[in-house]
């Protein structure tokens, strides 16, 4: 897949935790069907594997679908096998190389300039910031932009509605928005309000879209 031209063109990413691996599923399909056309599955989740398995198998040759927490070669590998089309890390290590070497783009977890040239020179597609709100936001971003404008920078941490819009008005590529958008829905929450923050989100990323 093309992960620079999804992240670029959709500007956001939904990052899916849950402790319920039925309601994992009902949350990826839930937002798919809100117009998200990126999502992610992170390994940490209940029986996530399976989850994108089955994703996988539901959504068919549709949206893509990423595998996150992917730390090592062996999540990288059993990601792969999974159906995932993409790689997403919270740090650089080898679940980054292996990915690379299994043909899968990655979203490389990174914070200073130097992990950035470093996941550079590991393959990563493009560059997760994280955690963006802990270590200075917008403006931190805004920052990055100066010594690394043609970098795909994607902060992830803590980022609601209003959070996005400040991030991609400071020249993030994307946003990778986790709790603030899925909140209890894949743990068995409510999938009603789900879509209401579904929907907010897309309206905050097409507000600060050119």
């Amino acid at each position: 897949m093309d992960l620079r031209t999804a992240l670029t063109t959709h500007r956001m990413l939904a990052i899916v935790r849950g402790s319920d691996p039925e309601a994992a599923l009902r949350t990826v399909l839930t937002l798919v069907d809100e117009g998200i056309a990126l999502v992610e599955v992170s390994l940490t989740g209940a029986d996530a594997l399976t989850v994108i398995e089955r994703a996988r198998k539901t959504l068919g040759a549709g949206p893509p679908l990423g595998a996150g927490t992917v730390l090592t070669a062996d999540d990288a590998r059993a990601a792969h096998r999974a159906g995932a089309d993409f790689a997403v890390t919270p740090a650089l290590g080898e679940g980054v190389r292996t990915a690379t070497e299994l043909g899968m783009p990655v979203l490389a977890g990174v914070l200073t300039p130097t992990e950035i040239v470093t996941a550079g020179a590991l393959g990563a597609t493009a560059l997760k910031i994280f955690p963006a709100a802990q270590f200075g936001g917008p403006g931190y971003v805004k920052a990055l932009r100066g010594p690394f404008p043609h970098e795909l920078l994607v902060p992830v941490g803590g980022v609601d509605a209003p959070a996005a819009r400040a991030y991609l008005a400071a020249g993030a590529t994307a946003v990778g928005v986790g709790s603030p958008l899925v909140g209890d829905a894949a743990d068995g929450g409510d999938v009603t309000a789900l879509r209401e923050r579904a929907r907010a989100f897309r309206a905050a990323v097409r507000e600060s879209t050119p």
